[in-house]
């Protein structure tokens, strides 16, 4: 995939305002220049923000024991400080740092947990308080401000004043920190959950009160440019959405109960992003897996949508975040529609375009890989992938370009997409289950513009779609083409698949006997071995049902899924039947 020469310069104008945020956070670092972010005074909390996430109680045995289970590693401390120990991983240091664990504390709320908390953070004010690399990463630091103001009622019961001046003192240097190096802060996500955590704690915290006009300023620009006009999130991340929901909900709380007005900008983007909750749902409660979503925090996900007063049925269409959702009977799709994010906020998104996922009642037939809870960066890029996806890979080429290098991914915290789909074009009509769409992620490559056209029963009971492949300079494919395709469609590991004896065909048995057939006009249609990554009980085996074919050849290939209504009792199910395909 060629770039071109403008994205070339803008390129290399990212990269080096990149590598001026390292240098200036690199300063910053420096023990020389770090003194001037001590606290000068000690305050006091007025008031302590809600934590809504779920916590569970009998982590609490475990952390005392000193077994910490984070990430999928566990380290046992054996009667020493855990920021004493080497992490097993980043992702294990990242969860230790950002304190995320003492809301597990706070549930058994006994005098030994409040105990073993204050320890903690002592430990680590003597460890790491002056400085750490992780753990005075702006990310970090912000999830430790929140958790640490969150569970501070808990923390300090029963305190005596040396750990109260300790923890307040240590609570505002690492706030006068992120507030100075803000601007050295990655882009998108981790930058406005640092905005989050300064408003925060300059409504918790007294003597703070100095920088809330500016706080809720750069709140409402970070909002605005963040939260998209449909409620989706810039980076195109489903995922995103719940982990902001459950630190703005309680921001807005406490804005009420400091009776002061909550900005106009915080009410917004929490009514915009509300019904796109609902809108990546399939039937059983579970996101559909989208650029960078892994598996779905259910319960965190119910508890925000107790805030939802609407409750209404989900938008249909999505424009801005990229995203087209089609209901009839019990029936869901959801289709990626949408092109890369810019540049710096593409560190996960996925190069899925006219990807798609299909759900029926609770049962989740097509499918994407999705992401670990775990071990995500082992698993990432395999998963951004073209191939990961339920849709069209040509010549086993993704339809986005990933900068690979170690410099570019130190830099921007991440491997970048730098090229891909410039042209997504859709036709549908309002409230209509047709939708046809294209995009031109294989056209400078290959000389491929592909065209999924996909429509669905009244009743949701049969999907029929088509893949079509045209010449992007507009003329006619020579009959020697070498562009070969691979027409994806991963299913869920609930499901049964076995091939019909035409080998056109693929009878799907779902746990609850009922059956679906998936049926093509194709040569052939061939199963062969895919994973599931972001289930709640991690990685799973599954299968996928792939087409191939070469665009000389072929330039337009149909495919159905129907559901085949339950056998009356006593009779059999005929498997060999093969359903009409659209003409």
């Amino acid at each position: 995939m060629r770039i071109s020469v403008a994205e070339r310069a803008r390129l290399s104008v990212l990269i080096g305002r990149r590598a001026f945020r390292s240098l200036i956070g690199r300063i910053n670092a420096h023990p020389l220049i770090r003194w001037r972010f001590a606290s000068t005074k000690t305050d006091r909390l007025v008031i302590a923000p809600q934590d809504l996430r779920t916590a569970d109680a009998t982590r609490a045995s475990e952390i005392y024991a000193g077994r910490f289970a984070f990430a999928g590693k566990v380290v046992i401390c054996d009667r020493r400080s855990p920021f004493e120990m080497t992490p097993p991983s980043d992702e294990w240091a990242v969860t230790l740092l950002g304190f995320v664990w003492l809301r597990h504390l706070r549930a058994a709320d006994s005098a030994i947990t409040r105990a073993n908390a204050r320890s903690l953070i002592d430990d680590w004010i003597n460890a790491q308080g002056g400085w750490h690399s992780i753990g005075w990463r702006s990310d970090i630091l912000a999830r430790r401000v929140i958790c640490w103001l969150s569970q501070a009622p808990f923390v300090l019961q029963d305190a005596d004043a040396r750990f109260y001046r300790r923890f307040i003192r240590s609570l505002s240097r690492q706030v006068s920190y992120l507030r100075h190096t803000l601007n050295e802060s990655r882009d998108g996500l981790p930058r406005l959950q640092a905005v989050i955590a300064l408003n925060y704690a300059t409504l918790c915290m007294q003597g703070q009160s100095g920088y809330l006009r500016a706080n809720v300023r750069r709140l409402a620009d970070e909002l605005r440019k963040q939260i998209l006009p449909d409620g989706g999130h810039v980076s195109r991340n489903p995922g995103a959405l719940i982990e902001l929901l459950a630190d703005l909900l309680p921001l807005r709380q406490l804005f009420s109960a400091r009776q002061l007005q909550s900005p106009q900008a915080l009410n917004n983007a929490i009514d915009r992003i509300m019904p796109m909750l609902r809108f990546f749902r399939h039937g059983d409660g579970n996101f559909a897996q989208f650029n960078g979503m892994g598996p779905t925090p259910v319960d965190l996900l119910a508890t925000v949508l107790a805030y939802d007063d609407a409750r209404g049925t989900p938008v249909s269409n999505a424009p801005h975040s990229g995203y087209q959702r089609i209901d009839a009977g019990q029936t869901a799709l959801l289709m990626d529609t949408g092109l890369p994010p810019p540049v710096d906020l593409s560190q996960e998104a996925h190069a899925g375009c006219l990807s798609f996922e299909l759900s029926w009642r609770q049962h989740r037939l097509v499918i994407n890989c999705g992401l670990p809870a775990v071990n995500k960066e082992n698993w990432r890029q395999v998963t951004r992938a073209t191939s990961a996806h339920s849709t069209v890979t040509l010549n086993d080429r993704s339809s986005c370009r990933f900068l690979e290098s170690g410099t570019a991914r130190r830099l921007f915290g991440g491997t970048p997409i730098i090229a891909g789909p410039r042209e997504v074009q859709i036709e549908r009509e309002p409230g209509s289950a047709a939708l046809r769409a294209s995009h031109d992620g294989y056209a400078s490559d290959c000389g491929v513009i592909h065209t999924r056209v996909i429509q669905l029963s009244p009743d949701g009971r049969a999907l029929d779609g088509e893949d079509i492949f045209t010449p992007s300079d507009g003329r006619e494919f020579s009959a020697n083409a070498t562009d070969e395709y691979a027409i994806r469609f991963h299913l869920h590991p609930a499901i049964k698949a076995s091939r019909l004896a035409d080998g056109r065909g693929v009878i799907l048995l779902l746990h609850d006997r009922e059956l679906w057939t998936f049926a093509t006009l194709a040569e052939s249609v061939d199963l062969e071995e895919s994973v599931f990554l972001a289930g709640s009980d991690g990685p799973r085996r599954t299968v996928q049902i792939v087409i191939y074919g070469r665009v000389g050849e072929t330039a337009a290939v149909r495919w159905s899924l129907r559901h085949t209504p339950p056998a009356a009792p006593g009779s059999r199910p005929d498997r060999a039947h093969e359903p009409e395909l659209p003409l």
